[in-house]
């Protein structure tokens, strides 16, 4: 297990170096971060060159801009007043050192924009996550015991329907049936806008969102599971459990489950990065304060360093969680490990 632990991890590293070299690259052509600044007649062509070289956009984008990013340039003097003199250091420690710069649009460190945003995006993600995973489960084994049953064609006609829609057109309906029609849920934000921040009011304003985001992964995980279960209790091990005696719900939950949760393993592994980015959609239609909703606003104003770090973290923890599944999946299933 541990050779096979490392093999995997040293497998990772020159993707992540791959992966940074790409999202710096990218986010440079994309534009100018301070081109916005040309529409403002306050800013006279002097501030704007200061402001370049502030950032280091004066400097060759290889290698200089993409060393600053990598190692930072708190070692280089710069010219920052135009006269051919260097002037005075850098302030950025550089990705390595996990400094992104400053925000352009907020005018304040990257990280801690991320870190006003990143907790409102967990408190969503991982309810979203809990009422799927337990719904799913739910769902799917009661599906897998009564195969062919009405019960089990209800179950099968809504997760197809459900898992067909886009997530924009399932939260617009549960907006327009329980915000506008009924009038008993909120719409946007996180707290009632004229002050009340109790914990009731966040519940409030939680449900559409987390329902948006967990219906779908509800109906397309229950059909996974369903699928992976019936497969495993017409296994002849699960026969034979059932011919020593042992209850129903004893073989279900103590034998079956565990060897149909591989398939899950997987599901779930892919599925985390998506807490840490925020559901980019529903954040934005319910207006929900979160990392999904900041990378709409830094795409808005091409916020490079928001962006880069934005667009890096997550591309990190994919790889990272797709590590962390691969070996889990050998944990329960040894048969997959290297020799």
């Amino acid at each position: 297990m541990t050779k096979y632990i490392i093999q995997r991890v040293l497998q990772a590293i020159p993707l992540i170096i791959a992966i940074t070299v790409i999202v710096f690259f990218l986010l440079k052509i994309s534009g100018d971060p301070l081109a916005y600044l040309a529409q403002d007649p306050r800013v006279t062509e002097a501030d704007r060159f200061l402001l370049r070289a502030k950032y280091g956009l004066n400097d060759p984008v290889f290698p200089h801009q993409f060393i600053f990013w990598l190692v930072g340039d708190d070692w280089y003097q710069r010219d920052i007043t135009g006269d051919g003199e260097p002037d005075e250091y850098g302030t950025r420690k550089g990705v390595l050192r996990g400094d992104f710069g400053e925000s352009i649009r907020y005018r304040k460190p990257v990280t801690a924009v991320m870190g006003q945003f990143l907790p409102n995006t967990l408190l969503l993600g991982i309810t979203a996550f809990i009422v799927t995973v337990a719904a799913a489960l739910v769902i799917g084994i009661f599906a897998a015991l009564h195969q062919y049953s009405l019960a089990d064609n209800v179950i099968t006609s809504v997760a197809f329907i459900t898992y067909s829609m886009p997530v924009f057109l399932l939260a617009l309906i549960l907006v327009q049936i329980f915000a506008i029609e009924l009038r008993l849920l909120p719409v946007s934000g996180m707290y009632d806008p004229r002050g009340d921040q109790s914990v009731d009011e966040l519940i409030r304003h939680m449900i559409l969102p987390v329902a948006s985001l967990a219906l779908i992964n509800i109906a397309g995980w229950s059909r996974y599971i369903r699928g992976t279960m019936l497969e495993v209790i017409n296994s002849d091990y699960i026969r034979t459990a059932r011919s020593k005696g042992l209850s129903e719900r004893r073989v279900t939950f103590l034998h079956a489950l565990k060897n149909a949760s591989l398939p899950l393993v997987t599901l779930v592994g892919l599925s985390l990065p998506g807490i840490l980015s925020g559901a980019v959609i529903t954040e934005t239609i319910f207006s929900w304060p979160g990392m999904g909703y900041m990378y709409i606003n830094a795409i808005e104003q091409l916020d490079q360093p928001l962006l880069s770090a934005f667009v890096l973290m997550i591309a990190i923890a994919v790889v990272f969680f797709q590590l962390l599944t691969d070996i889990v999946y050998a944990w329960l299933d040894p048969r997959i490990r290297y020799n």
